[in-house]
């Protein structure tokens, strides 16, 4: 088997690596228009075959798949390039720039027979299969609510807002964890450099049940953190991807209503428990999600973070630049079943 790396920048050679080491990848091929990058690569990776024309890739019978590390304007055409030819197709998140141009890519991947993965990379950490667990078991009973923040100074991306290029990280963790669908975006955010790319930005994704999600993030805070929590009815959820060794911790702790005659007789009673933090599988995401591809490309299975994945997230973020721009307006969210 022999797979593709089209952009060698900053992820493409962390792509290299993970399929190089895989049994079943006999040669990886590196693309990158820079001459430069091409070379750096080569003196990383000796076996590394490298071209500068991603058609070579496409013509190349042993080239079973191609990775898209390249920008988020790149997918789409990119990306119909890749599956027209009749390969399967590995893409960087957010997996495009719109609704439309993902469910073209997921029609033309269905039509031909191909899978489609999105690099949600923290799908694959042990710590998001450790909250999947526990969602799905029930422990926590009743969402309520998911919360998020993920902050720090800089990268500035000169061809995306802080929206697109911070939130795809936290609205997968939210579409793989929760069962149900949300059904409307509101947004606010603001730039203070002048490109007209905010850089600071709140949203707020509503569901039916008055479940509710919140993620704030910013290119302009003073520190680094990425933390979510879960709340629901039985117990809650804190997820710091800042500490090093229990970045999750269940809570069981919560709300007891308790209704007498009036309105004004509620009772609430609050319930403190026990903390734990349960012991995650430490192995490298990256390498668990490009064994995972070549799984489902082998026996035909259905990737974890396939294009339906992609395209869930996609429409959450076209929604919320749609929200920002009407200064918070709520945009209704529409599925084709």
């Amino acid at each position: 088997m022999k797979i593709a790396v089209v952009g060698l920048g900053y992820w493409g050679p962390n792509l290299v690596r993970n399929f190089q080491a895989l049994p079943d990848v006999k040669r990886v091929m590196g693309i990158d228009k820079d001459e430069t990058r091409l070379v750096k690569a080569k003196q990383r990776f000796p076996d590394l075959e490298t071209s500068a024309c991603l058609d070579d890739a496409l013509r190349d019978d042993d080239v079973v798949a191609v990775a898209l590390a390249t920008p988020v304007s790149s997918h789409y055409p990119l990306g119909k390039k890749v599956l027209e030819s009749g390969k399967h197709l590995w893409v960087e998140k957010p997996f495009t720039a719109k609704v439309s141009e993902a469910e073209s890519l997921i029609e033309l991947a269905e039509r031909k027979g191909l899978k489609i993965i999105v690099d949600h990379t923290f799908i694959y950490t042990g710590a998001v299969r450790k909250m999947k667990e526990i969602v799905d078991s029930g422990e926590l009973g009743e969402v309520y609510y998911f919360d998020s923040v993920r902050v720090n100074l800089g990268l500035f991306q000169h061809d995306v807002n802080v929206v697109w290029d911070l939130a795809p990280h936290d609205l997968s963790i939210m579409d793989h964890l929760l069962r149900e669908r949300p059904k409307s975006v509101s947004a606010v955010g603001s730039c203070h450099v002048g490109n007209d790319l905010e850089n600071v930005a709140y949203l707020t994704v509503f569901f039916e049940n008055n479940l509710i999600a919140h993620f704030h993030v910013n290119w302009l805070a003073p520190v680094k953190i990425r933390k979510i929590l879960i709340g629901g009815s039985k117990s809650m959820i804190v997820f710091d991807d800042m500490e090093n060794s229990e970045k999750v911790k269940i809570y069981d702790k919560g709300v007891e209503v308790k209704t007498k005659e009036g309105v004004y007789e509620m009772l609430v009673q609050y319930r403190t428990g026990d903390m734990r933090s349960p012991k995650l599988d430490q192995t490298e995401a990256l390498s668990i999600a490009t064994a995972h591809f070549l799984d489902c490309v082998k026996h035909n299975k259905r990737p974890i973070t396939d294009g339906i994945s992609g395209l869930n997230v996609v429409r959450i973020l076209e929604a919320a630049e749609k929200s920002i721009k009407q200064n918070g307006k709520e945009i209704k969210l529409h599925y084709h079943d």
